[in-house]
């Protein structure tokens, strides 16, 4: 399933988004000692907007960014993938706008 969505992908942007959310919440979780401070780290603090400001560049301006910032820098909070989780909902609205209109012939009706 993740095979074909990440297939599905065509555009660039959308990719390198999808790369950055993954990588952070990844490195969130796997440098978790690194980060054990919470909302206090700064490191924690300074992926967190440095991540933010790279998806809004990529894929514009979405509301399911505000959430997981905020939630991002909630002690415990970032052991959850909110990036890919909101660019999950970003980009899942955008590829189901993306699908080709087909109209039948025999009804003229749109699908």
């Amino acid at each position: 399933m993740i095979r074909e969505y990440w297939h599905a992908i065509k555009d660039p942007e959308l990719r390198t988004a999808w790369t950055v959310a993954l990588a952070a919440d990844a490195l969130q979780l796997a440098a978790f000692p690194l980060f054990a401070e919470g909302g206090v780290s700064p490191l924690d603090s300074a992926l967190d907007v440095a991540v933010a400001f790279v998806l809004i560049r990529l894929v514009g301006w979405h509301w399911a960014f505000l959430p997981s910032l905020i939630a991002e820098v909630l002690p415990g909070a970032d052991l959850f993938p909110t990036w890919s989780a909101a660019l999950l909902f970003v980009t899942r609205d955008r590829m189901h706008n993306a699908e080709p209109v087909t109209i039948s012939a025999e009804s003229g009706a749109v699908r």
